[in-house]
């Protein structure tokens, strides 16, 4: 099967679209699939460096990547807006690659190209509603009232909708929201998968790596580290976190918080530690290359994630697997994902009950070693390429029924 994706956001930008993309990109390539990735291009100085560099890590089969001349998204310098002239130079890549199915990730300009390239040729479109912009959306545009944003965000969701054939939603909290706009459009529960070979290492790896940070970062030597990994904005809620973990600090100074990520809120983060004296047991690593993250994730001790917008979990699910206990809020993608205390704690959006939870892994051994057991053996069911054997079902699926509705007469009769 050949698979033409339309994205606004991908490499270098770091976010969960990015790496979903990638994931199933690669897994339906190692299926013996093609694959055309269309998206933004972003410049190279967004590209986050790797900590430490050794053999590549990409050998295998490689989408073929067509990149759109972009300009800078005024209100978020991390993104881009494809130049809409270019939909014609596009359709002919396109067309050129013959794809048998259409997948949009996205709901703006490279989408639309995709819906137009979809009409010219005659292909069925999938749709992964990945972000609900109607909660994103207002830390986009703060100066407008909510209700004129969510509206405006209802709108956009509504025609992408109305012009794709099905609908995947990560988790059942998506599924809800499309209920709510009231497009009757055939929809599928699939989350994205995990790769284990960003998240699977040799010790003498993780020396080098734990060696280059405590290099980088002196204050993590002989923690134990409580690991935030995700881009800082308001909706991650990592200001509860720093609020919170002045109490957990002042019964062990062997604890610190290590930041792995960037965002529009990093100063004010920054700011906001130090107002809670705890600055010195905080660090701020920046935006983390995949195979870097994943090394953070085993120098550390466990993931504090008070995030209460993921559409996938993500980061939960990859931590998991690298053996970590979860204390984490209990919404939407970490609700599907942790299932309840699976591998760790779901919790309120109570910094009391976090703070407990996070003091209970750190002060009992015997605690730490089951959750840490559970949350491997729980993530093991996320793998990367079951889920992309999924997104195949779904996929000829949708061409079976994209075929009988545009030639009704090669349908069986039921006369």
């Amino acid at each position: 099967m050949r698979i033409a994706i339309f994205t606004d956001a991908y490499w270098p930008r770091v976010n969960g679209v990015s790496v979903s993309i990638d994931a199933f990109s690669h897994a339906l390539l190692r299926l013996g699939h093609k694959v055309l990735i269309v998206c933004s291009e972003y410049p190279e100085s967004m590209d986050v460096g790797r900590l430490v560099r050794e053999e590549a890590d990409d050998a295998g089969p490689q989408p073929e990547i067509i990149q759109v001349s972009s300009f800078e998204f005024a209100i978020s310098k991390e993104d881009r807006i494809a130049y809409a002239h270019k939909v014609f130079w596009v359709s002919r890549q396109v067309e050129a690659f013959a794809p048998d199915i259409i997948h949009l990730n996205s709901e703006f300009i490279i989408a639309n190209f995709g819906s137009y390239c979809a009409k010219r040729l005659k292909l069925p479109v999938v749709y992964t509603l990945h972000t609900l912009w109607e909660e994103y959306g207002l830390q986009y545009f703060p100066v407008f009232p909510a209700p004129v944003v969510r509206f405006i965000a209802k709108c956009v969701f509504k025609y992408v909708l109305t012009r794709c054939n099905v609908v995947i939603a990560p988790t059942a909290q998506v599924i809800d929201v499309i209920k709510r706009y009231k497009v009757k459009k055939e929809t599928f529960l699939l989350p994205t998968g995990i790769d284990p070979k960003y998240l699977t290492f040799s010790p003498e790896q993780k020396e080098v790596f734990r060696r280059k940070m405590i290099e980088l970062h002196p204050s993590l030597a002989g923690k134990r580290i409580l690991l935030f990994a995700g881009r800082l904005t308001r909706e991650k809620n990592v200001a509860f976190l720093l609020n919170l973990l002045p109490a957990v600090f002042e019964k062990h100074d062997d604890a610190v918080l290590l930041i792995a990520g960037n965002g529009p809120c990093h100063d004010e983060l920054m700011r906001l530690s130090a107002a809670r004296g705890i600055r010195e047991r905080c660090v701020f690593t920046g935006y983390l290359d995949r195979t870097d993250l994943g090394l953070a994730y085993a120098m550390s001790y466990m993931l504090v994630f008070p995030s209460l917008t993921e559409t996938q979990g993500l980061v939960t699910i990859e931590a998991m697997y690298s053996g970590l206990p979860v204390v984490a809020i209990g919404s939407m993608g970490t609700l599907m994902v942790m299932n309840g205390d699976n591998g760790g704690f779901m919790v309120k959006n109570d910094a009391g009950e976090f703070a407990a939870r996070v003091l209970e892994l750190l002060e009992d051994g015997d605690l730490y070693a089951r959750k840490a057991f559970e949350a491997k053996l729980h993530a093991g069911a996320w793998l990367i390429d079951s889920m992309a054997l999924k997104l195949l079902d779904i996929y000829r699926h949708t061409i079976e029924r994209y075929g009988r509705a545009s030639n009704p007469s090669d349908s069986p009769s039921h006369s």
